[in-house]
């Protein structure tokens, strides 16, 4: 079964699919989500749309350099918050245990590390029987080698590497980690320990300073009951195009009937209903501060059937019409 928790992803990611050569449009459609996805703040996919979007970039890409590419294209401008905080570390093997606290907040895999002499890494998929993608058993081996590289400045190798499965092409994958890779229960990636301790040029405990204590809020957050409405929330911004957004239809996608949906909305002060009203507004008010679309388009892509009763709904949530609006939010700076 599917977890329940929701992971983010950013604009960064228009960058780095950009940068290694992927329409990202094309591959939100692959994956069934919205193709503006990337395009919004603060997006939350759940597990199962967190692994539909790595399967349809692995289905869209026919270069098996591409993965190469694609971690190459990982620079610091593009990291999330946790990636800072592991670059930011002092070395490798600190910088992986600051990695593993906070994981939960960018996908759904655990990190176990132990540093008794080598640096052992092993990943674990979170939900034992889900599939996980063959390109993401590699992938995570790769990563983890960027951050040392980034961090050291140097040519940091793992000294092994061990997979459930290979990817379809290996080799590159071999090429850019300097080891051939085997298979065995685990993804498990393992660093000597002159490298596991080899200094980060990238280290600065001030800026680890500034990103812990909100690391550390995202973190409760997410393991907290309150998450229940932004799981909700995650499910509703992918659906909402389709038009597929009962209370029927969304509890299925959580995996909780829709009594127990209801119950746990309401224990959070909140209802199906207003979870739908909010995420709409807020969609509204993002196409139309940062679109061309027309009302009808937005009316669309937000799961109504008419645009007039898009424009009913926009004037309850908002008093005015949705070009009133565009053209007070165009006088607002972006940010």
């Amino acid at each position: 079964m599917a977890s329940h928790q929701v992971y983010g992803i950013g604009e960064g990611w228009k960058g780095i699919l950009a940068q290694a050569g992927v329409d990202h449009v094309d591959v939100l459609r692959r994956a069934q989500l919205p193709t503006d996805l990337l395009n919004r703040d603060n997006v939350r996919l759940s597990t199962e749309s967190f692994l539909r979007f790595f399967e349809a970039l692995d289905a869209s890409v026919a270069d098996p350099d591409f993965w190469v590419r694609f971690t190459n294209a990982m620079s610091p401008e593009y990291f999330t918050p946790p990636m800072f905080a592991a670059l930011c570390s002092p070395d490798l093997a600190t910088a992986t245990q600051r990695l593993a606290l906070f994981k939960p907040l960018i996908g759904p895999i655990v990190l176990d590390v132990r540093d008794d002499g080598d640096l052992e890494l092993t990943f674990r998929w979170k939900n034992v029987g889900v599939q996980q993608p063959k390109c993401m058993h590699a992938l995570e081996a790769m990563f983890v080698t960027r951050l040392a590289r980034l961090g050291t400045r140097e040519p940091v190798t793992p000294s092994a590497v061990i997979v459930p499965e290979l990817p379809r092409h290996p080799q590159p994958f071999e090429d850019y980690l300097g080891v051939p890779m085997k298979q065995g229960d685990v993804i498990r990636v393992t660093f000597n320990d002159a490298d596991a301790h080899r200094p980060f040029r990238t280290a600065n405990r001030a800026m680890w300073d500034i990103f812990e204590p909100e690391l550390r809020k995202r973190l409760a957050d997410l393991e907290g009951d309150a998450t229940f409405t932004d799981r909700t929330r995650a499910v509703l911004m992918e659906a909402l195009p389709s038009g597929q957004v009962s209370m029927d239809n969304v509890a299925q996608r959580l995996a909780v009937s829709s009594r127990t949906l209801q119950r746990r909305l309401r224990s959070e002060s909140t209802s199906f209903r207003e979870v739908v009203d909010s995420t709409r507004e807020s969609l509204a008010r993002h196409y139309l501060r940062r679109t061309h679309l027309t009302a009808t388009e937005i009316a669309f892509l937000l799961g109504f059937d008419e645009s007039t009763s898009f424009f009913r709904a926009f004037q309850r949530w908002t008093g005015a019409t949705p070009e009133t609006m565009r053209r007070e939010l165009a006088q607002e700076p972006v940010t």
